[in-house]
């Protein structure tokens, strides 16, 4: 069908009522391009159009409900967005509009019943006009492809052929641009959403346990980078003994949120049935391979312990996580921990995890971390992989320098450090948690 009088109904105005339908009228806005300068994707295509069909000037428009905006406009001295548009009732468009997705093709505009009295034809010099819609994926009309002849045209088959494939061309070209900006805006939203789950899974205060100073700092991935799983935690387990565990989940985004919220849960609930960091890892291994049967896992730096008047005593496990680090209070520093298998992925009989014990004297300090310390990319010298990592040496030269710190001090020192390396730029998120007994009582 080459056109016809609506048959859908016209508006106050005249204009047909399809124009201003809801569901159009939010597809045309999607595509963002409403009142953009030129661009040489669509001009490229519109110069095809005018050459392949032997015309003078050929548009690409957008159609709202008032206006044609001509995103592209070969043959017409248009440059910048203001003088590339026309109120609609000025151009055919609307006839596509109408025709929900048909051609409007006219060889004689001035002797043609449906355009003879069209207000648009002497000014703007119409011989002859065919044009062809731009489809929303769902089919929505959001304006047309046409070109202009200032002479009637007899319009051949392979013209027509020719300007219906460069409108499909042009469709699909806005349809993949709307799908990477809602693809890009589902990515936003899910990696807030993450970063909020995650977010609400650290503990705000550490809570405050008689006799010992706690202190622990969180920095995010920077750069957009996808959220991922490092999280932390001190509660109260039994009697007189406190849990706290420092761990790295795999995955990014919701995922690594939904396993952070797991481990969390499952540590705080067997930690109150099992005095033994071990026996606890095991428990948690298993509700990993219940949930997620082997595809995700985390690494985790498990601690149980309690104060005594000299210190704190304690025990550790090591699920395929970095081995802590105690700092006495002389300076010197030793790893704690017997490096063990990691979380999530094989069953508890073929799991190899040990408690090692520890004791804090006065002044002395205990620091988890996540790899995202030690891994720290150096401030940018070039190609990404030629800048060093912080490595575990600087880490424990760092704690060494931390002379008379309380946990918060530590914490603080250790973080401008790693900043001053990285040139506040963190590629992995970073955890860290410092228990300190305090030199004096």
């Amino acid at each position: 069908m080459d056109g016809a009088l609506s048959t859908r109904g016209v508006r106050a105005d005249g204009m047909p009522a399809a124009l201003a339908d809801p569901r159009r009228l939010a597809a045309v806005a999607a595509t963002g391009l409403l009142d953009t300068d030129p661009e040489t994707a669509y001009d490229d295509l519109a110069g095809l159009a005018a050459t392949m069909t032997g015309c003078g000037r050929a548009f690409i428009t957008l159609v709202d409900a008032h206006r044609s905006f001509w995103k592209s406009a070969f043959g017409v001295d248009a440059r910048t967005a203001a003088p590339r548009q026309s109120p609609v009732r000025n151009s055919f468009c609307y006839h596509l509009i109408d025709l929900a997705g048909e051609r409007f093709v006219v060889e004689d505009a001035a002797h043609d019943p449906r355009t003879h009295d069209h207000p648009s034809i002497g000014p703007m010099k119409i011989g002859a006009w065919a044009g062809y819609p731009i489809l929303a994926p769902a089919g929505e009309v959001l304006g047309s492809m046409y070109v202009i002849d200032e002479n009637p045209h007899s319009w051949q088959p392979a013209e027509l052929a020719a300007l219906a494939t460069l409108s499909r061309a042009v469709s699909n070209e806005i349809n993949l641009r709307t799908s990477l900006i809602t693809a890009q805006a589902a990515l936003r939203a899910s990696e807030t959403l993450a970063r909020s789950l995650q977010d609400s899974l650290l503990p705000p205060v550490l809570q405050t346990i008689p006799g010992l100073e706690t202190a622990a700092s969180y920095l995010p991935a920077t750069g957009g980078a996808d959220v991922v799983g490092d999280f932390y935690d001190l509660f109260h387990t039994q009697g007189p003994r406190w849990g706290t565990v420092i761990g790295d989940v795999c995955g990014k985004g919701v995922e690594a949120a939904k396993l952070t919220a797991l481990a969390r849960y499952t540590l705080r609930a067997e930690a109150t049935q099992h005095p033994s960091p071990a026996a606890v890892c095991h428990r948690l291994n298993s509700a990993l391979l219940d949930q997620h049967h082997g595809e995700r896992f985390l690494t985790a730096a498990y601690s149980t312990f309690r104060t005594t008047p000299a210190g704190i005593t304690g025990q550790i496990c090591l699920a395929g996580h970095p081995p802590a680090l105690i700092r006495r209070a002389d300076g010197r520093i030793h790893p704690v921990g017997e490096p063990g298998t990691l979380l999530g992925v094989v069953d508890d009989h073929d799991l190899d995890l040990s408690d090692v014990r520890f004791r804090l004297a006065r002044g002395d300090a205990l620091l988890l971390y996540t790899d995202g310390a030690t891994e720290a990319r150096a401030r940018d010298t070039g190609h990404p992989d030629d800048r060093p990592l912080f490595g575990e040496q600087a880490l424990t030269a760092a704690l060494a320098e931390c002379h008379d710190l309380t946990a918060a001090g530590i914490i603080d020192h250790l973080g401008t450090i790693l900043a001053h390396h990285s040139g506040d730029w963190a590629s992995d998120d970073t955890a860290l948690l410092a228990l300190r007994v305090p030199a004096t009582p």
